[in-house]
């Protein structure tokens, strides 16, 4: 179990003085833990620089530009994969089961496929789960991670360090298979407006049988714990 996942969520979170004020001990947590390589954590400095320093104001703009937005650039998961289709669904259903599983009561406003809660999940499984966990979604983040460094931001670094930490390679046929899509611009509302009504991209040649990124994702979650139980387990154990 690790730190360094939990470290991860909250700089991914909507930025507030709470996130501001604990960014010395965030950086404390990477370095110690090692678990990024030391080029990762070494990218990451210019971010926890900025959340230290930039007006609160600032950090909350920019993230919204970024992170809400910008539906290329989506923290949900499925939306990558899925879309609005109707497959989306089931998939919640899973990985909530998948939650449910670990001990883990998910009690939050985000759907269960926003990377900070999957990365807290992470946090409270063993190491070699949790870098199951990344490498399941980690074409996905690689594609973020590129298109976060096409727009020179200083989370890009954060995604580019999880895939590598997962060992997914940027290059790989899947992650440029989801870079086909075109980059949204946050501040060309109109054009935003199109890109939300589009229909979902798919991947593969049967669309009956759903995203392969998003397909084994959930295969390989449900591989690292037990069965759901019939009812919700006690909270983050």
């Amino acid at each position: 179990m690790s730190k360094t996942f939990k470290a991860l969520s909250a700089l991914l979170t909507y930025p507030g003085d709470e996130l501001k004020a604990a960014v010395g001990e965030i950086r404390s947590i990477l370095i110690d833990e090692a678990i990024l390589s030391d080029d990762a954590i070494l990218s990451l400095q210019p971010l926890l620089a900025e959340l230290e320093e930039l007006d609160i104001y600032e950090l909350q703009e920019r993230y919204v530009l970024l992170f809400d937005r910008s539906r290329t650039l989506s923290l949900n998961l499925f939306e990558h994969v899925h879309g609005d289709s109707r497959d989306r669904g089931p998939a919640m259903v899973d990985l909530l089961e998948t939650y449910r599983a670990g001990g883990f009561d998910l009690q939050s406003t985000e759907l269960p496929d926003h990377l900070p809660i999957l990365l807290e999940f992470a946090s409270q499984r063993p190491l070699a789960e949790a870098r199951d966990l990344m490498r399941d979604a980690g074409h996905i983040i690689a594609a973020l991670g590129e298109r976060l460094a096409r727009r020179e931001s200083t989370y890009a670094p954060l995604f580019i360090g999880l895939a590598e930490f997962a060992g997914v390679d940027p290059g790989d046929k899947l992650v440029a298979e989801l870079l086909t899509v075109k980059d949204d611009n946050p501040e060309d509302l109109e054009k935003l407006d199109e890109v939300w009504e589009e229909a979902e991209v798919t991947f593969g040649p049967d669309p009956e049988a759903g995203c392969p990124v998003s397909r084994d994702m959930l295969a390989n979650i449900d591989k690292l714990t037990p069965k759901a139980q019939p009812e919700w387990v006690g909270a983050n154990k």
